[in-house]
């Protein structure tokens, strides 16, 4: 019973590429709620697709600040 629990809860924040912490540290003045996590991970993900876009549109394969 254990393990289905730990590879839940694994499964869950091990696909986010943001930190839970550091983005709760971030917020000075209100609360965080569980799906605003999920939502910036997205927000985040898409962010990158653009950016990769962008990048590989001007003949790079890095990925600079003016990408964003």
């Amino acid at each position: 019973m254990a393990a289905k629990k730990n590879a839940k809860k694994a499964g869950t924040t091990g696909d986010l590429i943001i930190s839970k912490s550091r983005t709760k540290a971030a917020v000075k003045k209100s609360n965080v709620s569980s799906d605003f996590y999920g939502a910036l991970d997205k927000a985040v993900r898409g962010m990158i697709a653009s950016a990769e876009g962008r990048a590989e549109a001007n003949g790079r394969k890095t990925l600079r600040p003016q990408d964003l």
